[in-house]
């Protein structure tokens, strides 16, 4: 029986990307056996006060374990698994129109402009070189919020290789989440 919640989600259609390639590899990815983890993926519309609610909802209903949030980048070539993200300063709109999120700063990390994930990143990056067919690379250029992005559908990788990618990644990600819990419970 699993013993995680994951949550992944992907985006829909914006601008230049009709299909977007985000939500093509996240709905595919529970197609593959995590054995650790049920996995819940989500398409969130890219319409900033419907992220606003729609996430914390998820956060609220499913009380994950890890959250992955998949993006399309048109200037990714590989996944690109981000390092950091800002909390303010978002300015590109939505579908919309909308040029700013209607919370302005990420409740979740009070005082940081800078919020960082609690995983290893450069590890789960050097897995997914070392153990799919598809290249990873980090970025400290996440925009304005965490995410993975993802290069266009088929420019190199089609939805299925990102698919296995993203998997490795949840896989890699539950790896170390389930060693710092080890380690937690040996020191008490």
């Amino acid at each position: 029986m699993p013993s995680h919640v994951v949550l992944i989600t992907g985006f829909g259609p914006f601008h230049g990307h009709k299909i977007n390639a985000s939500w093509e590899a996240v709905k595919l990815v529970p197609t593959a056996s995590l054995n650790q983890a049920d996995v819940i993926v989500q398409e969130i519309p890219v319409i900033y006060n419907v992220v606003d609610s729609i996430v914390p909802e998820l956060w609220n209903k499913y009380n994950p374990t890890l959250v992955i949030h998949v993006g399309v980048s048109a200037e990714a070539r590989k996944i690109t698994i981000e390092s950091q993200a800002h909390r303010t300063g978002y300015i590109k709109t939505d579908c919309i129109g909308k040029e700013h999120l209607t919370k302005e700063v990420c409740p979740s990390v009070e005082g940081l402009d800078c919020i960082k994930p609690s995983l290893d990143v450069r590890e789960i990056c050097e897995f997914i070189n070392r153990n799919t067919p598809i290249e990873a690379c980090l970025s400290q250029n996440a925009g304005r919020t965490l995410f993975i992005h993802v290069p266009p559908l088929n420019n190199p990788y089609t939805a299925e290789e990102l698919a296995g990618g993203l998997r490795a990644i949840v896989e890699c990600a539950l790896q170390q989440l389930s060693s710092k819990c080890n380690v937690s419970n040996t020191a008490n």
